[in-house]
């Protein structure tokens, strides 16, 4: 019998070291995001900057398809909850703009500036700011910490109020961290200060969806494998609890291509989101 037991948790969640230039993603990402938002703004389809709330960095993004907007698509960033802004992802909209849906993309604040649970509160506040700017169905997703917190929004415990959560027809959470409990045992939780009420209080895994919630869990084949066992242990729980699920594990993706899909209209990942 072949048995595993982490013993570097560290290692575990560890993306940079072991994906080939992940230095150079983010500056990528980064070039990328700025030239679309010019083009949008060009094009006066970017609201850039909208207050949702009073914290300095409580501002959002919103741009607008050709045409009648179809609904919101709300894209969530990662960072492990304490880097990163809506800045570096602008780029990942395209394929939903082209799909007909505006798309919101909230910065929030980071830790150790505020705890997760904080940042939790702040994204519903921005899903609750854009939904009121944009009309009809309303879909949701979110990359690493992003997809912990889309799908912490479709929790029975969510901040949203009964009218936005009946406008949200489907979750996407890509390479999403669902059980923070393993997250403590991590230097990075120097910054994050997860204790075990906060794990017990914030992890999708945990926690009962909303009834009727539409979930699917997208994770690249090739991340690490801690980010395959949460990928599919959301899916997995949440289906024994009454909510329609799915578990993809896209080929030859890592854990900063994996997203590469939403900027494209035809890509299944998009479809997911969109479709």
């Amino acid at each position: 019998m072949l048995m595993h037991q982490i013993s570097d948790w560290d290692d575990a969640y560890a993306n940079f070291p072991h994906i080939p230039g992940g230095q150079d993603y983010p500056a990528s990402w980064t070039l990328k995001a700025r030239n679309f938002r010019d083009a949008l703004a060009r094009d006066d389809r970017a609201e850039n900057g909208l207050a949702y709330g009073p914290g300095d960095r409580n501002r959002l993004d919103l741009f607008h398809p050709k045409g009648q907007s179809r609904g919101l698509v709300v894209f969530i960033h990662g960072g492990y909850w304490k880097a990163f802004d809506n800045a570096s992802w602008s780029h990942l909209a395209q394929g939903a703009l082209e799909q007909g849906y505006s798309v919101a993309m909230p910065s929030y604040t980071l830790c150790p500036d505020i705890r997760i649970a904080g940042i939790t509160a702040e994204i519903g506040k921005a899903i609750a700011f854009a939904a009121s700017r944009v009309s009809g169905p309303i879909r949701l997703t979110g990359h690493s910490a992003g997809g912990h917190l889309v799908s912490r929004m479709v929790c029975k415990n969510t901040s949203l109020d009964g009218d936005v959560v009946a406008r949200i027809e489907r979750v996407v959470s890509i390479s999403g961290v669902h059980d923070l409990r393993p997250l403590m045992h991590t230097e990075m939780n120097d910054t994050l200060k997860i204790d075990r009420r906060e794990a017990l209080m914030e992890s999708p895994a945990l926690l009962e969806p909303i009834a009727g919630t539409q979930l699917v869990c997208w994770v690249g084949g090739g991340e690490r494998q801690e980010f395959l066992r949460q990928n599919a242990l959301l899916a997995n729980i949440w289906n024994g609890l009454g909510a329609a699920t799915a578990s993809v594990e896209e080929p030859d993706r890592h854990h900063f291509n994996v997203i590469d899909g939403l900027q494209d209209p035809a890509h299944p990942l998009t479809c997911t989101v969109c479709g």
